[in-house]
């Protein structure tokens, strides 16, 4: 069988799980290991008997790889996507592909001028629940989108954010909750919800000694005149999320909690809405509301699942189920509602790349690695450490 020879960057707690589903995809080989600090890569090559690396361009000259993974921390995806693109290599990236939407610009037009597979491990758009929902949107049986909401929880204590002196700061993460925690989230939002045109954001530090945000809320608009509102949150629970899409013709609800327990309902509106508030002769009535059957397809679903038709689209032109164009959207958004609360005012899409690229440098400015007990320090420089 013909496979895709793949290196893995960043040999942390994400690169070292996806060096174990390599294994089990039978389209993928996995042929190299690379990360910042020589002994994790040393170990890791050792574990599953390939060639390590110190530097993630030794592994991309070493003619040892069609493609690379990158599980690095997001402050360095770009960076390795562009050499692995100008070296011919096909990518599949971790979430987010990049901090800032003009570095999430690069990389995808590096990608397209380089003809290369590009994917994002957005794994969670492999469950069967999403992809129910994407063909009941894809049908139209929704109608006219007119609300969408997002509820998400990523619950972490202080004792998180002090396990490593990178988290919680600008110079080691970018962001806090929307960039961290919340990039699965967005990125099934803005899949069943659409895109934005404008958002008015608010973030704050409430709960944590952290100086980037642990609550986000937003209120979004659409093109044609649709409202949305947006929350996410480290400090509240239970761990999940909760989705709605609300359209003319029905109302379409996904939530998520403690990351295992899914569970989507649809319900039908007949008539549709429009014709209903405009011919309706009575005063109180409402439309039918229907609950209609979820019929959930047998797939294969997580990470392996993202591997496996990485490969494919590399082998066979199977289409992309995480496209890395599609991985700018939750990039955009996250930019957008940290400029929006930062500045205090309404930002339209898209983002301003100059006044976010701003922003982030004075805040960057001010950061400051948090200081550590020897104890729980994770090792690590910032922004090369685990997630």
């Amino acid at each position: 069988m013909e496979k895709v020879r793949i290196g893995v960057i960043g040999c942390g707690v994400m690169g070292r799980s996806h060096l174990t589903k390599l294994k089990e995809v039978p389209l993928a080989e996995l042929t190299a290991v690379a990360d910042a600090f020589p002994e994790s890569a040393r170990k890791a090559g050792a574990e599953f008997g390939v060639p390590a690396y110190g530097d993630y361009r030794e592994l991309i000259s070493s003619g040892r790889c069609d493609a690379v993974l990158i599980a690095t921390p997001h402050y360095f995806h770009p960076e390795i996507g562009l050499a692995a693109f100008q070296a011919g290599l096909h990518v599949l990236c971790e979430k987010p592909i990049a901090v800032t939407v003009r570095e999430a610009d690069a990389l995808v037009a590096a990608a397209e001028k380089s003809g290369r597979v590009f994917a994002v491990n957005f794994q969670m758009r492999t469950v069967p629940e999403i992809r129910f929902a994407r063909r009941l949107l894809a049908e139209g049986r929704l109608g006219e989108i007119r609300r969408t909401m997002v509820v998400e929880n990523a619950y972490r204590t202080q004792a998180y954010y002090d396990s490593a002196g990178w988290r919680g700061t600008w110079i080691g993460e970018g962001g806090g909750v929307l960039i961290n925690q919340a990039p699965h989230g967005i990125d099934l939002f803005l899949l069943l919800g659409g895109l934005p045109s404008r958002v008015l954001a608010r973030t704050r530090t409430s709960r944590h000694d952290i100086e980037v945000e642990d609550e986000a809320c937003a209120l979004l608009e659409y093109p044609n005149g649709a409202w949305g509102y947006y929350y996410a949150s480290t400090s509240e629970l239970p761990i999940g999320h909760r989705i709605e899409v609300v359209g003319d013709r029905g109302r379409l609800v996904y939530s998520i909690r403690d990351y295992q327990y899914r569970e989507l309902k649809f319900q039908s509106f007949n008539p549709p809405l429009s014709k209903h508030i405009s011919q309706s002769p009575e005063m109180w009535t409402g439309v039918e509301l229907k609950d209609e059957p979820i019929e959930l397809p047998a797939v294969e679903t997580g990470h392996g699942e993202i591997i496996r038709n990485f490969c494919a689209a590399i082998l066979h032109g199977e289409a992309l189920l995480s496209p890395g164009r599609e991985g700018l959207w939750s990039v955009e958004f996250i930019n957008s509602l940290i400029l929006s609360g930062h500045r205090g005012r309404e930002v339209s899409w898209p983002t301003p790349r100059d006044e976010y690229d701003q922003l982030l440098a004075e805040l960057k400015k001010n950061s400051r690695l948090r200081q550590v007990a020897p104890k729980t320090a994770s090792k690590g420089a910032p922004g090369v450490d685990r997630i």
